[in-house]
């Protein structure tokens, strides 16, 4: 049996996919702790708050659990506002994650033909007004050298 499926040829890409680049203010929506062997991490669900043309786009990251990988994941938690007390308790709670906001910094990159979405840098969300000013600054900038 055929069925005709409208938009369906267009909707190649996810909206993560079509992020470019750069600087975000995001609240985080959903947080999941994931066990590999190798590589346990927590995987985020963020929706965009700023800029205001992305606003409402969602997109994941992972932040990994290993030894070498602790110093990104306590930036991350320290930055969003985590609870202190938690924190130096060494214990996290996800149901305490969802809600919180800061900034974060995404690049793209293609592994073995897989677009992967890298969490390169974090800010707490008071930043954000600074921070913006110099990415449209950069943004600008860039477009003017193309």
């Amino acid at each position: 049996m055929r069925r005709y499926v409208s938009g369906l040829g267009q909707a190649s890409a996810t909206s993560a996919e079509d992020l470019p680049d750069g600087l975000f203010l995001v609240r985080i929506e959903r947080v999941q702790y994931r066990w590999q062997a190798q590589k346990p991490y927590y995987t985020v669900l963020f929706t965009v708050l700023e800029p205001k043309p992305l606003s409402g786009t969602r997109l994941n990251g992972r932040l990994y659990c290993t030894r070498k990988a602790l110093w990104k994941l306590n930036w991350f938690l320290r930055d969003f506002g985590y609870d202190t007390e938690l924190l130096g308790r060494d214990e996290i709670d996800e149901r305490k994650l969802v809600g919180l906001c800061g900034v974060i910094q995404i690049t793209h990159t293609v592994v073995n033909g897989t677009s992967l979405l890298n969490l390169d840098a974090f800010a707490p969300a008071g930043g954000w007004e600074e921070l913006a000013g110099t990415a449209s600054d950069q943004i600008s900038a860039s477009k003017a050298v193309s």
